[in-house]
């Protein structure tokens, strides 16, 4: 399977290795043991072992040889073997081989589809409940937690201002980029200001940003108005001065939708205390999740990354893989995804990911 797959931003000592493996290519019946091993450890959460594997799959290996392979790639570092068990389980480097070389690959069947069409198609018309149903839909899907960052304004370009007055000295800046999303904001002002004035200052302030960036008018906003002096725009210019990092900033950085913490839950890694308890504290620590998608973005279109235990930047998801791709909604950009442990159905999951951030995108679109 040709793979758009990408390594996490952070490199192992086996993943800057992995280039080196061609050295030892698997041989064939290697390939197959270590595929098999996964699916079955992804299938039952059990170390597996080489009886196992000889009576669920035809291999027409002995056990004796197939435990001999499995000796071998443990030895190669492609499988583990917990102390407590006779059986082995996949590492992060057999898991990787399997992601890239070994897996399914990614389809989806066309009632999962419908599901996703239906859901995503059904008339809503704002964009935070899109994302919210995104999220969910994900997590169902998945049996993962599922991950959906707000749409990035950084690289936003303004389309138009406007300025509702709500009281003497209280105004409304309604901030609407071209992608078709708005933002607003309410501002204290120290004067009294009249409706004229408003409507003046806001069309001055379109004219003069309208088509900008959102980081090149935080940092020439000065330089644009400094031929303003005129007692008449001085009170709402000077807001405007004092507030231009909080109206023009990115705060969407911050926010992101999670879903499916039951759903996670339930997997068997979990039935431990510390495991469960560990997660819990990785879901309330929201920070550190969107920093991994955010490290995650501006990939080259229709990648996907899968991120798996240790290659994860953060040593509390090392227990974790991750599997993110970005959406998009005209020049705005987000990320979706889900979290989960590192025994997962990585082709379904991928295809589920893939899908939904496709119709996601023509979804958001349709919006504008």
């Amino acid at each position: 399977m040709k793979s758009n797959l990408k390594f996490g931003n952070f490199e192992p000592d086996y993943v800057k290795d992995f280039a080196m493996m061609t050295e030892y290519q698997l041989k064939e019946r290697e390939k197959a043991i270590l595929r098999f091993v996964i699916h079955q450890f992804i299938l039952t959460a059990s170390p597996v072992g080489s009886r196992n594997v000889s009576k669920k799959y035809d291999v027409g290996l002995s056990p004796a040889s197939i435990r001999n392979i499995m000796s071998d790639l443990e030895e190669l570092g492609f499988l583990n073997h917990p102390h407590t068990s006779a059986g082995r389980v996949p590492t992060d480097k057999g898991y990787r081989v399997y992601v890239d070389s070994l897996m399914d690959p990614p389809k989806l069947d066309n009632h999962t589809k419908q599901v996703v069409d239906v859901n995503l198609g059904s008339g809503i018309t704002e964009t935070e409940e899109l994302l919210k149903i995104t999220s969910n839909i994900l997590s169902v899907l998945t049996n993962q937690l599922a991950m959906v960052t707000y749409p990035k304004f950084e690289q936003a370009v303004l389309e138009k201002i406007q300025i509702v007055q709500l009281s003497s000295t209280r105004i409304l800046v309604v901030v609407s980029v071209k992608s078709g999303l708005v933002r607003t904001i309410t501002l204290e002002i120290d004067a009294e200001i009249k409706e004229e004035q408003v409507i003046s200052i806001q069309q001055f302030l379109s004219e003069r940003l309208s088509g900008l960036k959102f980081s090149e008018i935080r940092t020439t906003f000065q330089d644009r108005i400094k031929d303003i002096d005129n007692e008449f725009y001085r009170p709402i210019v000077r807001v405007f001065l004092d507030s231009v990092d909080k109206i023009f900033t990115d705060v969407s950085s911050e926010k992101a939708i999670i879903s499916g913490t039951k759903n996670i839950l339930k997997q068997p890694e979990f039935l431990d205390h510390e495991q469960f308890q560990g997660v819990i504290e990785l879901i309330e620590s929201k920070d550190i999740i969107i920093h991994i998608l955010d490290k995650n973005k501006n990939l080259p279109d229709n990648d996907v990354t899968v991120t798996i235990g240790g290659e994860n930047q953060d040593e509390k998801l090392s227990d974790y893989s991750m599997i993110t791709k970005e959406y998009k909604i005209g020049d705005l950009q987000g990320t979706l995804g889900i979290m989960g442990p590192k025994r997962m159905d990585y082709s379904k999951v991928i295809a589920a990911v893939v899908y939904i951030a496709e119709q996601l995108t023509q979804e958001l679109t349709k919006l504008r």
